[in-house]
């Protein structure tokens, strides 16, 4: 047949650019892709060579030169390709293969004007020969190829030397020297290198069949970290759901201890009237007035438990707080009402500075019962530092903004390992105590947007210092 090699090239160069047009999908998946812009060239030069054989016998012979240079090109790009895959190309590296390629065009040009047939054969054998070197060479270099496809890559760039250096062999002894062009080789060596052609598409399939297999392994390890991500969210759901409910817990219990601990006042104060009462009953010596004093006492101190129930559970349940507008001063006077017995009896001095018209808007049993902690805190602390002149100093100032309220003493103060840990919920430095009352004070001021800190008193003690939101 006439045009039989033509329509050979032909029909290879539409599988080429089929095989081009079929994997632009994985191409662009990763568009900054080293390795794939070398394939994507080279596959690109090969189906540009074959179109131009197709076309030369018919146009001119004159594209065999730019042919067999865009040929000669594809596979300097696949031997870059397979170096690629584990080494980074540098950039310049293009500028020396296009001086080379000139070289060659120039070269193969001059031959085919003035020289064989298989010389040009020859000169391409020869290139295409030391690229499926170099392209086994770069494959080595990937230890342990893991890539079904890369090792089957490897086989076809190994039959395609071969089938190179066959050609040239039968090509000689199909009578080479009288070969005038390549629409008139020889039925052997034509044979070889049609088998050559159709093992370098192989070659392109292999690659094309890498990229699949490696988008298949990175799917399957997404799909897998996946399967990880929503097992740990599912661990992450279950630990909240273990968190919520233990923190429930936690509440419950800090609110069954938190009641104790602020009702050991009142009750206290309760018992000590009533044994007083029994006393002067059994001595029979209670009159009206005393009696009324008692009862009074006590109905006060039941009150006050009443209060002290009803606000904790206020705190704990976050439910309404019933804040209204109270004198910071008035509340102050009436805890040290409360605490006036305790300071009596262990001889401790109050020094009282608190400026009028200090405002605040809070629930007035909470913010009482975190100054009677402070208070009892403070009257512990001088108690057991066996100080001869016990002090106490109460101070209430406000800048228009907010008004801050501090409390302290001239006791031993609070050791330096246990600053950080004061107001952490059951941490105590007292043989006796439950390590609440800083806590409840700073779960509470804290609910009205202030705050609440420790810090060293002038001279030594403790020094207690609350900073609450002005009303006005």
């Amino acid at each position: 047949m006439k045009y039989a090699n033509e329509i050979f090239f032909l029909v290879f160069a539409l599988i080429l650019w089929g095989l081009l047009y079929g994997s632009r999908f994985i191409l662009t998946t990763d568009k900054t892709s080293q390795p794939k812009k070398l394939w994507l060239t080279a596959l690109t030069l090969t189906a540009t060579s074959f179109t131009l054989f197709a076309l030369a016998s018919t146009i001119s012979l004159s594209l065999l030169t730019l042919a067999n240079t865009c040929f000669v090109a594809s596979f300097i790009y696949f031997g870059l390709f397979c170096r690629s895959l584990s080494i980074s190309i540098p950039k310049n590296v293009n500028i020396l293969v296009l001086a080379g390629l000139l070289a060659f065009a120039v070269l193969f040009e001059y031959l085919r004007q003035r020289g064989l047939f298989i010389q040009r054969v020859g000169l391409i054998s020869l290139i295409g020969a030391a690229c499926f070197i170099w392209e086994l060479k770069e494959l080595r270099r990937l230890k342990g190829i893991g890539f079904t496809q890369l090792r089957f890559l490897v086989y076809t760039i190994a039959v395609e030397l071969v089938l190179t250096a066959a050609r040239l062999l039968a090509l000689y002894i199909d009578g080479g020297l009288s070969t005038p062009s390549l629409y008139q080789e020889g039925v052997v060596s034509a044979s070889i290198r049609w088998a050559w052609l159709g093992i370098s598409i192989l070659s392109y399939v292999a690659v094309l069949g890498y990229w699949l297999e490696k988008l298949s392994i990175e799917n399957n390890q997404v799909a897998r970290e996946n399967e990880k991500i929503t097992e740990l969210l599912k661990e992450k759901e279950r630990l909240i759901f273990g968190l919520l409910k233990a923190n429930k817990t936690a509440a419950t219990g800090a609110l069954s201890a938190s009641i104790a601990h602020e009702l050991n006042q009142p009750l206290g104060a309760s018992n000590l009237n009533i044994q007083f009462l029994k006393m002067k009953l059994e001595k029979g010596v209670l009159n009206p007035e005393l009696g009324k004093e008692i009862l009074d006492s006590l109905e006060q101190d039941n009150k006050r438990a009443a209060t002290i129930v009803k606000s904790l559970r206020s705190i704990f349940t976050e439910g309404e707080s019933n804040s209204q507008e109270v004198q910071l001063g008035d509340l102050i006077a009436k805890v040290l009402d409360i605490v006036k017995p305790e300071l009596k009896s262990k001889n401790i001095q109050i020094q009282l500075r608190v400026d009028d018209d200090l405002v605040i808007k809070v629930n007035s049993a909470e913010i009482e019962q975190v100054i009677l902690n402070l208070l009892n805190n403070a009257i512990q602390a001088l108690a057991n530092s066996g100080t001869l002149q016990r002090r106490m100093a109460i101070e209430a100032i406000g800048d228009g903004k907010s008004v801050q309220l501090s409390v302290s003493d001239n006791g031993p103060g609070v050791l330096g390992d246990f600053k950080s840990q004061l107001f952490e919920l059951l941490s105590t430095t007292k043989q006796t105590g439950m390590g609440l009352g800083l806590w409840l004070c700073k779960h509470i001021v804290t609910r009205y947007g202030g705050s609440i800190q420790y810090e060293d008193a002038a001279g030594g003690g403790a020094r207690f210092v609350i900073k609450l939101p002005q009303a006005y």
